[in-house]
């Protein structure tokens, strides 16, 4: 599933596309994604001017000055691209500004969008809990130490919940904790105050990082452009499970916490 870097990519993909221009024509080419898609979705957003596009932890928001703002989700396998001859079978959501047309295409869909006035968005129930932004300055080793302070759960798990932290996902907490020499199985309330600063930082390192290099392409992620991310060649650990550390040359392992992978290395990460 996309990850801060990903989503944040095809934010920054979409705004030299549909920021301030009129919205010709939006079509929606099937009722439903995830979720139902608002029935009059098409009647509110055509004729509307884009004034705003921007992230807020996995979810992409296109303002308009209707005060309306469109809350998407890419799910799995979802991804927006220009569009050229008739659509396909899994473009589900077009948009007409000018001479540019552009799909929302989903073959799984597990991806989402909402519309929902602009003045109410932050309080909208997919983002009204959402904890700080990673690379904003509310996130830092002061506001892990507060919410970790005499907590037993694992530190990757802390990382994980989207109250905590906004938009970080198994590949970056992996990696960033790998940066920070922190096992992701160490107890988050028994981590020395030094300890948090250091994986504050490396979480906004890796994350600037695969930002730069538009994302990360395991399967379905792609840019807006269809260019293709390309951090996954720069993953240190993720993903990497028997492979020689980059560090120390011992092996990455492959654990499961709460269902999920995490890839580590025992001898760097306590």
């Amino acid at each position: 599933m996309p990850e801060l870097p990903e989503v944040e990519t095809v934010v920054r993909g979409l705004r030299p596309m549909l920021l301030g221009r009129r919205l010709d024509r939006v079509v929606a080419r099937r009722p439903d994604l995830r979720r139902p898609l608002p029935p009059d979705l098409g009647q509110r957003l055509t004729g509307a001017s884009v004034t705003a596009i921007r992230r807020r932890a996995k979810y992409g928001l296109m303002e308009t000055d209707r005060g309306d703002t469109l809350v998407f989700h890419l799910g799995m396998s979802g991804r927006f691209h220009p569009l050229e001859g008739l659509p396909g079978p899994h473009d589900h959501v077009l948009f007409e500004a000018g001479g540019l047309r552009l799909a929302y295409a989903d073959p799984r869909r597990f991806g989402s969008m909402d519309l929902v006035p602009t003045a109410e968005a932050a309080a909208h129930p997919l983002l009204a809990h959402i904890g700080p932004e990673p690379l904003g300055p509310d996130f830092d080793g002061a506001a892990l130490a507060h919410v970790a302070a005499g907590r037993r759960t694992p530190v990757k798990a802390l990382l994980l919940d989207q109250r905590v932290v906004a938009g970080i996902g198994n590949i970056y907490a992996s990696e960033a904790l790998f940066r920070a020499g922190i096992s992701p199985t160490r107890a988050a309330g028994r981590i020395a105050r030094a300890r948090l600063d250091a994986l504050a930082d490396a979480v906004k390192a890796v994350l600037a990082e695969a930002i730069e290099a538009g994302g990360s392409t395991l399967r379905d992620h792609a840019q807006v452009s269809g260019e293709l991310g390309y951090f996954q060649h720069r993953f240190l650990v993720y993903g990497r499970a028997g492979e020689p550390c980059p560090a120390c040359d011992g092996p990455v392992r492959r654990i499961v916490q709460s269902g999920r992978s995490s890839f580590h290395c025992p001898r760097c990460q306590r």
